[in-house]
């Protein structure tokens, strides 16, 4: 085939997927079957010294004992770590009353997760979490890995306190 007919081809495709990409919302909307935690499911604001709210799109959710940030979408859009892992990829905050992130760097938290909507592989973590510090804030980070989008079932385990989310992962 010509250059001069394989150009209007080419030019025309790339006109296809422009305007494929602008019908994609910015913010993925979860599906009505997939209860994905919501702020009035459980109210929390953490004690003094944490902010009374997180930054914005998001809110607290758990206890005083073991708390994170969700979505107030109740969706994550998540690329891949590198362009060789298909996993899609999170980095997941909790914070806990009293937790001293320079005593416990290597803190007990465990991060399970299953995809409540269909069948997948189950979550993948960085496994028990970096205890971490910013010069107001101290708490615990881990990567999760999502083997597939979905609707997700996610828990934090630290001692004898446990905490779900259910969220709506979109690539």
């Amino acid at each position: 085939m010509s250059s001069t007919r394989l150009l209007p081809l080419l030019c025309l495709l790339s006109l296809s997927s422009v305007a494929l990409s602008q019908n994609r919302p910015s913010t993925p909307v979860a599906p009505n079957s997939c209860l994905v935690t919501k702020a009035g499911d459980q109210s929390f604001v953490p004690p003094a010294p944490y902010p009374a709210k997180p930054y914005g799109g998001e809110f607290w959710f758990g206890t005083d004992r073991l708390w994170t940030k969700v979505p107030v979408s109740g969706t994550w859009r998540l690329g891949h770590f590198t362009s060789a892992d298909p996993t899609l990829r999170q980095k997941l905050v909790f914070w806990r009353q009293g937790y001293d992130a320079h005593a416990e760097p290597r803190p007990n938290l465990i991060v399970s997760g299953k995809r409540i909507d269909s069948a997948a592989a189950p979550l993948q973590t960085d496994g028990k979490g970096n205890g971490s510090w910013t010069k107001d804030d101290q708490f615990i980070m881990t990567g999760i890995n999502f083997p597939t989008a979905g609707c997700w079932e996610i828990t934090g385990r630290y001692d004898n306190d446990e905490l779900t989310v259910v969220v709506w992962i979109a690539p």
